[in-house]
């Protein structure tokens, strides 16, 4: 079963090579202009005007864009918050275009700043690409900011989970970060500018007993993001993994997880708390935030324990937040 869902691209939609072929003209390689600005094909006819720039076409109000997966609500909104406040402009993507809409709007009237939105299921066969087709049609200009933040969990044991919704969970959480990053790449490295910034999760640093998937995608993209970063150190691009503990938001609601224990209630960080440190954190270079005293103690501590012993920890932690319905998922 699906258990993420997005817009169709309606029905200018295009096919997915069609997709790729428009995405990687707008955002990876090809020439660019004094100003890092790209610049579109050449002059078919002697003697006719010179070609339009890239920016030319571009509106005016697309400043340093930043692109958040995730963003209709908790980390992803707040993220979006923080980069408004230091003057990106802003392209928000979730699944749900009614909660994008009202997000949108919110931060266009918080901050002054231009804010485009894309209702699309970035779970589903050639996200990637469909999104950098999605971006060509606003004549985006080249991101300066990809905030991977899309995810979603799901607390059941392994046995009794579906295959389907692991399958969609390590596409949401793992494939999509991974494709859409390769893809990005190169007209940041062209550029030599551009930040990239990964929510995993303290998760990341043990293993996980009923939500073993979720954790596993956690590690994966901690790692992923701390290979790629030292691969592009010296290069201008850098790549940051934001690694929370427990955040009260819907993410949890949906889930039915609330607190579980005390331990969980001392180690939880608001919202807007991790999106400062995380967007701190990665304007200064950093490749792994983990926001709170309380959570980098902790993760500290994962470091020296036995692993059979963080995992019963953990499995402990997890039962205390009771049975649930085999399925029952953690979206954002």
């Amino acid at each position: 079963m699906t258990l993420v869902d997005g817009d169709e691209l309606g029905p200018e939609a295009e096919s997915d090579d069609r997709c790729a072929e428009r995405g990687a003209r707008a955002h990876d390689g090809g020439g660019h202009d004094s100003r890092g600005l790209r610049q579109v094909g050449t002059s078919p006819h002697p003697g006719s005007p010179p070609p339009t720039p890239y920016a030319a076409r571009v509106s005016t109000a697309l400043f340093r864009p930043a692109l958040v997966t995730g963003a209709s609500s908790g980390i992803g909104l707040a993220i979006a918050h923080e980069l408004a406040r230091r003057g990106h402009s802003l392209v928000l993507v979730a699944r749900d275009p009614g909660r994008l809409s009202v997000a949108e709007r919110a931060l266009r009237d918080a901050h002054g700043v231009a804010v485009q939105s894309i209702a699309l299921d970035l779970g589903e066969p050639f996200a990637a690409e469909s999104l950098l087709a999605r971006l060509a049609a606003l004549r985006c200009p080249p991101l300066d900011v990809v905030v991977h933040n899309a995810g979603f969990g799901v607390l059941d044991p392994f046995a009794t989970c579906s295959p389907d919704t692991s399958d969609a969970m390590l596409a949401l959480d793992v494939a999509f970060p991974v494709r859409f990053t390769r893809l990005v790449l190169p007209s940041m490295l062209e550029r030599r500018a551009g930040r990239i910034l990964i929510v995993a999760s303290t998760a990341a640093f043990q293993a996980g007993p009923f939500m073993a998937v979720y954790y596993a995608s956690k590690a994966f993209v901690l790692s992923f993001a701390e290979a790629i970063a030292e691969e592009l150190r010296g290069s201008g691009v850098t790549v940051t993994a934001l690694c929370p503990g427990p955040v009260p938001t819907a993410f949890q609601a949906r889930a039915g997880i609330g607190d579980a224990s005390l331990l969980t209630s001392l180690l939880a960080v608001s919202a807007s708390r991790v999106a400062r440190a995380g967007v701190r954190g990665m304007e200064r270079g950093r490749r792994v935030v983990v926001p709170g005293l309380l959570s980098r103690v902790a993760v500290q501590a994962l470091r020296v324990l036995p692993r059979a012993f963080a995992a019963r920890v953990v499995r402990r932690m997890q039962e205390q937040r009771g049975q649930r319905p085999a399925g029952a998922t953690n979206q954002r």
